[in-house]
């Protein structure tokens, strides 16, 4: 049976450098129930060690989380990698990890804080998450395919770390699943702006707890696996983005 889910697959936690210290895991699960959300996607920069705080937290909350990060390539253009377990997740880290150059600055760029479902600090990362990889768009696509996970490029409508603000188009080449935009941007100005090679979606790209949910896209799905969203942005077997 055919449900429909509200889906916010852009969000950031305490550990992103650039995000607010408020965005703990029992805090945006709270505020993704608020709004409505029926799945998060938990995107930290190049990271995804708060996605398994967030899983626990969300349980109580009934709210669906998928496991992901924001890969920054060696262009500069940040890539969206969604996963329905949090072990390719991690795997994937690893692999962006070992391309991740640089330590962190607190001073310039922010703390960059791990912590448990409640919120408390378990320590403090020192990868320069903020940074770009040395892996390009391609390598980081096919690296999330490789663990058979979704990727999305992100906020294509933004001037700064997106594929058109960076290569100036989208590659019709790239394995890509989606093109994400921001909630400025209308789906019916995005179709005339971009004339997408892709689906598209929408997410807040939260760092903040205030923009949780304000974009979001809407799934005609069966169940909330990056499967059945994948087969809903293909249009296939009856399952598709309600815009």
């Amino acid at each position: 049976m055919l449900k429909t889910f509200r889906a916010d697959l852009h969000i950031h936690t305490c550990l992103s450098p650039c995000a607010d210290l408020e965005m703990s895991p029992k805090a945006i699960a709270e505020q993704a129930r608020i709004r409505e959300i029926d799945i998060l996607g938990i995107c930290d920069h190049n990271s995804a060690e708060n996605v398994a705080a967030l899983v626990k937290a969300a349980e109580a909350y009934k709210i669906n989380v998928l496991p992901g990060l924001e890969i920054t390539s060696q262009e500069e253009v940040h890539v969206l990698a969604l996963f329905d377990e949090l072990g390719p997740a991690l795997e994937l880290q690893e692999m962006i990890y070992s391309h991740l150059p640089g330590e962190n600055d607190e001073d310039a760029f922010g703390m960059q804080v791990v912590v448990n479902p409640e919120g408390e600090v378990l320590r403090f990362s020192n990868k320069l998450l903020i940074g770009a990889s040395t892996l390009t768009i391609e390598e980081v696509t096919e690296a999330i395919h490789s663990l058979d996970g979704l990727a999305i490029a992100s906020h294509i409508d933004r001037d700064g770390f997106s594929l058109i603000g960076q290569l100036g188009f989208v590659p019709e080449h790239l394995k890509l699943d989606a093109l994400e935009i921001s909630p400025k941007t209308s789906y019916e100005e995005a179709m005339k702006r971009f004339s997408p090679p892709f689906p598209l979606t929408c997410a807040s790209d939260a760092h903040f707890l205030k923009d949780i949910g304000t974009g979001f896209t809407s799934f005609r799905i069966e169940r909330p696996t990056t499967g059945e969203i994948r087969k809903a942005l293909l249009g296939q077997d009856g399952r598709e983005v309600v815009h």
